[in-house]
């Protein structure tokens, strides 16, 4: 399997191990600089290559009335500023083809939400860039099914590809994750990436938004692990019950350091 490089560092490839992790949104800028700041501390203590990922907006919520972020170009100026302060990889997720170009300006990863996986004009503009490509798998997918999508972007010439597994619909409001997920998307070459908040995510499942089951995170996460996951997606917050979208599948910032050190002693036994 190829390494892919972002910055001047690899991800994926022979034994090592990566996280991405952050808000789910935005929220203000005091919180998200104080979130970035410590996850910059906790992966760097426990020497574990590090991308950012928020999101400026929220395009795909369950009702008109949830909240979505600052909004493109807003959003856009505060991580530019968070990127050249704190010196992070930044990842955030696309909703059509016109973002594209502003948002190529600032993130070093560019992705592809999950309910967008099989937009070909959305993933062929982003592939195009050149910039490295997120693509979260559907939950209506296949994992076989993931060859197409990665066919999309290596057509661009683009092969510097992430492919994150976040489970798959399991009749009404929720979600199951299959471990043998990971070994078979692996198997088309690119780095695997678990996403094990949005996997325990209840879609649709308060009514009005969506619920989730965080207390299911670190078990999928460890068992993502030991199945060959290359880096996992995780949420975090500093008060998962006051936040303003998925509150109920993040994780507590608090309770990250403990759960990274164990993902990584399981990731140095199967590797």
């Amino acid at each position: 399997m190829k390494a892919i490089k972002i910055g001047k560092q690899l991800f994926g490839g022979k034994g090592s191990f990566f996280v991405i992790a952050g808000p789910c949104v935005i929220e203000d800028e005091k919180s998200l600089f104080s979130t970035a700041k410590r996850l910059k501390e906790i992966t760097r203590k426990l020497n574990l290559p590090f991308i950012f990922k928020t999101s400026y907006d929220k395009a795909n919520r369950s009702s008109l009335s949830s909240y979505r972020g600052p909004g493109l170009k807003k959003g856009l100026d505060i991580l530019a500023r968070l990127k050249k302060e704190l010196g992070l990889l930044i990842l955030s997720d696309v909703h059509s083809a016109m973002e594209i170009g502003p948002a190529s300006k600032v993130l070093d990863i560019i992705q592809i939400p999950a309910l967008l996986s099989r937009q070909t004009d959305l993933i062929s503009a982003a592939a195009k860039t050149g910039k490295p490509i997120n693509i979260k798998k559907g939950q209506y997918l296949a994992p076989w099914d993931i060859e197409n999508v990665i066919g999309k972007i290596t057509s661009a010439g683009n092969r510097n590809i992430i492919i994150t597994e976040r489970g798959v619909s399991f009749g009404y409001n929720n979600l199951v994750s299959d471990m043998r997920a990971i070994p078979i998307i692996k198997s088309f070459g690119y780095p695997v990436v678990y996403d094990a908040t949005h996997s325990v995510q209840l879609p649709g499942g308060a009514g009005s938004k969506s619920g989730g089951e965080r207390q299911f995170v670190p078990a999928l996460a460890r068992a993502a692990v030991a199945a060959g996951c290359d880096g996992v997606f995780l949420e975090v917050h500093h008060n998962p019950d006051k936040a303003l979208c998925d509150g109920p599948n993040m994780l507590p910032l608090e309770s990250l350091q403990g759960l990274l050190k164990t993902l990584k002693q399981i990731h140095k036994i199967v590797s």
